[in-house]
């Protein structure tokens, strides 16, 4: 079972959409409980960095997610549900993140226009089996102000103004910076790789 975290900010209706379609088995939940019980995890998130952590920690979730990180169930993060694995952020203040990933989510710079609104093409940096079928020039759709930076776990990254992580990935964990369950062909092949990174590591 897959537990959809719900904690009040997230893009719920078109990822829950896209799961049944695939015909998965998942949960929406806010319960701790859930998250530990669960097969793996995927965060979704709309919003601001601090807004985020602090709805989770109000929840008790942000202990269920860190048991889940390192406990090496398998991962996904959407939007701020990716920023948040970084170590932190200077929206609105300075926050802490899961620190999974190295380095701090910070507005966008030298951008056209914020925030950075529409399709957008993927540059990929690195093969993994998360962007299997992806190639350079793919097109997916972001909606953020604010951007992680490209690390040695970026597999994929996105110019806008400058380049940021669009996509990145370590061990059990994924996260993308735009919405794969609305970002048609390109986005559901993301999501079917994380799908079937969930049964390849299924106990026997």
């Amino acid at each position: 079972m897959i537990a959809v975290v719900d904690f009040g900010g997230g893009n719920l209706g078109s990822l829950t959409g896209a799961l049944e379609r695939f015909g998965v088995g998942f949960a929406l939940t806010d319960e701790p409980a859930a998250v530990d019980l669960a097969d793996a995890v995927i965060l979704p998130g709309d919003g601001a960095f601090g807004a985020t952590m602090e709805a989770l920690r109000e929840r008790g979730l942000d202990d269920a997610l860190r048991r889940a990180l390192v406990g090496g169930r398998r991962f996904l993060g959407i939007c701020v549900g990716m920023q948040i694995l970084f170590d932190g952020s200077d929206e609105y203040g300075e926050h802490r993140g899961f620190g999974i990933f190295p380095g701090i989510v910070s507005r966008l710079q030298d951008a056209p226009r914020v925030p950075h609104m529409g399709w957008d093409t993927l540059e990929v940096r690195k093969s993994h089996p998360c962007i299997a079928g992806v190639a350079s020039g793919d097109y997916v759709y972001f909606l953020h102000s604010y951007t992680a930076p490209v690390v040695d776990d970026t597999v994929a990254a996105c110019t806008y103004g400058h380049p940021f992580s669009a996509v990145v990935a370590r061990d059990n964990v994924v996260g993308t910076q735009f919405h794969p369950e609305k970002s048609q062909t390109t986005g559901l092949r993301i999501l079917a790789n994380f799908l079937a990174s969930i049964d390849a590591h299924a106990p026997a």
